[in-house]
């Protein structure tokens, strides 16, 4: 109990740092350096550790590393008290030798069909983003979330308090990381060197987070070399199961679902996250670096960090834009990103499928890079019709969590049925059971099941997909699924117009989080679950680009693959058909004369989309039909959305051009 209250006692200075600035957990001033030779006790100076369980270092140097690099690793293993610490390098021979250990383990099993690939399962308590524990914690509670309407819960992010912090983390942390090794992740968001990227230090007890953020990031020895003396963003991530465990392991799976917690911590630049092993909670670098933390850097900065694939189209005459596209998850971002247009003469390359840092530059041209290096792609869906591309993407180096195994050591997912029968087959479903497609009432595959594939293997991916500087961004595209009374494709009157149509976006909820069923979601900018600081503000700072004298503003459209008919059946055929809408966003771009003003914006004049070739007929009417009941309720959905979540924080802006399209709809 002693050991408890001390260990609290140093978490407790340890993130007080965030409250009254003091750190003094260690002090390292005379210490001399620390080797895989040496132990940690060989430290001078250090005065939590003396009293703690004292790691080795298996891997790396320590003396090696900045001051303040030192000191985090060192706070952070006095808290959480692994038995090894390892310092990664990200070589592959580091990578194969994490594998065979999971690989003993149990935690992963070798997919013999493909060239390295593997399968894990995840305990079925953790299998995704859990939104709901999911906290950013600042003095000011609307710094961080607006303040919603007496009497209405809060859609638009969760905030702590900085008392309630400080006593769930030392509830959590203390000895947490106990019988384990510590990893310490040296990684960058976005290429080494770019104006734009970040450089994070994530320290974790998953085997499975290292191979996964090697996959994800650049990440190991040339990261510490970048990083200098310099700044770094903090991650400390634990599946909170410590060594003897208490709670019985799944899947090998080792996890503390009943403790979890993703905490962001902006006034240090730190993220802690406990008790899930699950992707979008453990790859600290993935949404809460590269979205949470990273929009609350960007509105301090002037940049931002948006939920957006990046990708390249050329038309039959050569010439190439770029633009970006915002949808929450699974509604098609990677399948667009990857697409294979239908249309002669079109080239579409993948620059990135999820996330974008973009900055106008000093000429006034917004820029984007993509800070990941990898696709953390949804399984279920993705196949050799909706995305070839993504398909031969993750056949080599990649690692599958929650899919199905075939007899032959392959992979499949609900969606591959044509690609890869089954019938008359036994599978291994995602949670380690037989299963067959006749006599299995659940799917083979979780619905949340993942892909985790490096950029590399992409044969679409564009030749500037690593440039420091971005690519120049000439659209951006909102979108979503919606069945009904949305159309197409429709075009911004104006920025201002378009930054309303962002925070509008409504779509079906997806499996990515822990929701379930199809209730149509409000996802302004399909930010909702990831947005860092208030979302009134987030909007204003939007607006202020379209303000900035010399600043070319990209056009702004909205799309939806989604829509059904009478029957319930999509009227688009989508997937690579959907070149033709970016084909008339390309000619929109290049200032073509081929759109009507409309109620909502601009939509494409009769015949301005390209059909020739489509296998059947599409009824276009229909496609972009207005149906005026369906828009007033939906203007009165979006004003009960603002006054109910935004009733001190909303732009003026955003209430006029609300008022403008319930006039407009008026005279539908």
């Amino acid at each position: 109990m002693a050991n408890a209250v001390h260990d609290e006692n140093i978490f407790r200075s340890h993130i007080g740092q965030s409250l009254d600035g003091s750190l003094t957990v260690v002090g390292l001033q005379g210490a001399r350096p620390i080797s895989s030779a040496t132990s940690l006790k060989d430290t001078r100076n250090v005065t939590g550790l003396e009293k703690a369980a004292m790691p080795s270092v298996v891997k790396g140097d320590i003396g090696l590393l900045n001051q303040k690099l030192q000191k985090y690793i060192l706070d952070s293993a006095a808290v959480c008290r692994p038995e090894r610490i390892h310092i990664c390098d990200g070589s592959e021979e580091e990578s194969k030798a994490l594998i065979a250990k999971m690989e003993a383990d149990g935690m992963v099993k070798r997919l013999p069909k493909y060239d390295n690939c593997w399968l894990t399962r995840t305990d079925p308590a953790d299998v995704a983003r859990v939104e709901r524990l999911t906290f950013i914690s600042t003095k000011n509670q609307r710094d961080t979330i607006p303040i919603p309407k007496d009497g209405v819960k809060g859609s638009l992010g969760y905030w702590m308090s900085e008392k309630d912090m400080e006593e769930a983390l030392t509830s959590r942390f203390p000895g947490c990381m106990q019988g384990r090794t510590m990893y310490v992740i040296p990684y960058s968001m976005g290429p080494i060197g770019s104006p734009l990227a970040k450089i994070g230090i994530e320290l974790t007890d998953s085997p499975y987070v290292v191979v996964s953020m090697r996959i994800m990031t650049r990440m190991g020895t040339q990261i510490l070399k970048a990083l200098g003396d310099g700044e770094f963003v903090k991650c400390l991530h634990s599946v909170g199961a410590p060594l003897p465990t208490t709670r019985p392991v799944v899947n090998a799976w080792p996890c503390n679902p009943d403790k979890v917690i993703i905490a962001h911590l902006p006034e240090r630049n730190e993220i802690c996250s406990f008790g899930s092993g699950y992707g979008g909670n453990s790859l600290l670098g993935k949404k809460c670096l590269a979205l949470r933390l990273g929009s609350i850097l960007a509105h301090r900065e002037g940049w931002l960090a948006e939920h957006m694939l990046i990708l390249g189209i050329t038309n039959p005459q050569g010439k190439k834009i770029y633009v970006t596209a915002a949808f929450p998850s699974a509604c098609g971002k990677t399948n667009l990103a990857m697409l294979i247009p239908t249309l002669p003469g079109y080239k579409v390359e993948t620059v990135g499928d999820d996330i974008a840092w973009l900055k106008f530059d000093r000429n006034g041209v917004l820029r984007a890079i993509n800070p990941e290096a990898g696709f953390f792609g949804v399984a279920p869906g993705t196949s050799l019709e909706s995305n070839p591309n993504a398909m031969a993407t993750i056949t080599r180096n990649t690692i599958f969590t929650n899919v199905a195994e075939t007899p032959d050591g392959g992979f499949w997912w609900e969606g591959l049925e044509l690609d890869i029968p089954v019938d008359g087959k036994t599978l291994i479903d995602w949670t380690g059971k037989p299963w067959t497609k006749d006599g299995s009432k659940k799917p083979a595959a979780h619905p949340n099941s993942r892909f985790c594939a490096p950029i590399v293997n992409c044969p679409v991916k564009d030749p500037q997909w690593e440039d420091p500087e971005g690519v120049p961004i000439s659209a951006v595209i909102f979108g979503g699924r919606r069945p009904e009374g949305v159309p197409l494709v429709y075009e911004a009157l104006n920025w201002e117009h378009g930054v309303f149509m962002g925070s509008a976006m409504r779509s079906e909820a997806t499996a990515a989080a822990e929701y379930s069923g199809k209730a149509i979601m409000h996802d302004p900018f399909a930010m909702r679950p990831f947005f860092g600081y208030n979302f009134g503000h987030y909007l204003d700072h939007w607006l202020s680009f379209g303000k900035q004298s010399g600043n070319k503003l990209p056009k702004i459209f909205h799309v939806n693959w989604f829509r059904k008919d009478a029957a319930g059946k999509f009227i688009w055929p989508g997937f690579g058909e959907n070149c033709r809408v970016l084909d008339w966003i390309v000619r929109r771009v290049d200032g073509e004369n081929c759109a009507v003003k409309s109620a909502i914006g601009y939509l494409p004049a009769p015949g301005a989309i390209n059909t020739d070739g489509l296998e059947s007929p599409i009824d276009m009417d229909e496609l972009f039909r207005l149906p005026k009941d369906f828009w007033t309720q939906e203007a009165l959905a979006i004003g009960k959305f603002y006054d109910e979540q935004l009733p001190e924080d909303l732009p003026a802006e955003m209430r006029n051009q609300l008022d403008g399209l319930k006039e407009r709809v008026q005279q539908l």
